[in-house]
């Protein structure tokens, strides 16, 4: 196997294919964004390791270049910008996995497994498959097509609930009762206001729908159906 280390720090650079190495997988590294980001264009590698700050080209622009293109090597970014805010921004623009500097070696190598397990399709008895979609309940997050999706804590009840249900036709009074714990009709649109977001969130510009509408009734969650 083989990895792609976007790095400027040798010492650093030299601590990532030391841990990789250590794995089986060999590394070819650059030093400056603009480099690296052609080098992942060309292919070939099962996992890339990019560095936020580096020399001519920034690494979240690298990983949105490569999530807009397509590429579906699993990308761990490691940075040391480690605030909450900072790996929501790395998540969200399309890294699947985000590592604070100064990192353990040992922790480094079991996300690369995880990373490469989730590659090859391989997943932990807590891990939810439904298409393209996986949904991960001890952590709480959800990825499509490999791509991190940012949802709220209760966008995140309610897909739980959907998937729990996966087929089903769900009443917006079954959704008042177990995810907002109403047992009484709010006359509002809550449900269907929630749906929304979460719908546009998993579906983005896809026309296949992942939560289908019935008409007089409610939802259904259909993930690869179509």
């Amino acid at each position: 196997m083989r990895a792609l280390v976007i790095e400027d720090d040798d010492v650093t650079a030299g601590h990532i294919a030391a841990t990789l190495a250590s794995e089986g997988i060999a590394s070819d590294r650059h030093a400056d964004g603009a480099e690296g980001l052609r080098a992942a264009l060309a292919g070939g590698f099962d996992l890339i390791v990019v560095d936020r700050m580096l020399p001519s080209l920034d690494g979240i622009d690298i990983i949105g270049k490569l999530r807009a293109v397509e590429m579906s090597a699993p990308i761990l970014v490691l940075s040391a910008l480690g605030s909450a805010q900072d790996r929501v921004t790395g998540l969200d623009v399309g890294a699947d996995d985000y590592l604070a500097k100064p990192f353990d070696a040992s922790e480094l190598a079991a996300r690369v497994r995880a990373l490469l397990r989730r590659a090859k399709g391989v997943v932990s008895p807590d891990v939810m498959m439904f298409g393209d979609i996986e949904i991960r309940p001890r952590a709480r997050t959800v990825h499509r097509a490999g791509r991190h999706i940012p949802i709220s804590p209760k966008e995140f009840e309610l897909l739980m609930f959907f998937a729990e249900n996966a087929g089903k036709t769900v009443t917006r009074s079954l959704l008042h009762e177990k995810v907002w714990k109403l047992h009484f009709d709010p006359q509002t649109n809550v449900a269907d206001v929630h749906v929304g977001r979460l719908r546009r969130k998993l579906e983005g510009a896809d026309p296949r729908p992942i939560i289908a509408t019935v008409r007089g009734e409610g939802y259904i969650f259909m993930p690869g159906s179509a």
